[in-house]
């Protein structure tokens, strides 16, 4: 059984026991988060389409931990101009698990 869930903007395919990492979510290690954003559910040979969320659908998981990406850098410059900017950024993102899928 899988289904596609949209967390924090993002579209994800997940499955039961499954962590992933998704944009920076409001709460702490250890908490339970439910997401009631399902675009799909398919069990088997049964598939359950939304239009664009399917009814009564929701995806519960449990919050890991927090963490940061690797560093990315930004670098402008234009030629001749003696113009050069360079800036770093991480990005935060959560870890959790996905504990069930209802729908």
């Amino acid at each position: 059984m899988f289904a596609i869930v949209s967390i924090a903007g993002q579209q994800f395919k997940v499955e039961k026991d499954q962590e992933i990492f998704v944009h920076q979510l409001d709460a702490q290690e250890g908490d339970k988060v439910s997401f009631d954003e399902v675009l799909l559910v398919a069990n088997g040979d049964s598939t359950t389409l939304g239009a664009p969320n399917v009814k009564g659908a929701s995806v519960s998981a449990s919050v890991l931990g927090h963490q940061k990406g690797d560093k990315v850098i930004v670098f402008k410059k234009k030629r001749r101009k003696g113009y050069r900017v360079k800036n770093g950024h991480r990005q935060r993102f959560t870890k959790i698990k996905i504990d069930s899928i209802t729908g």
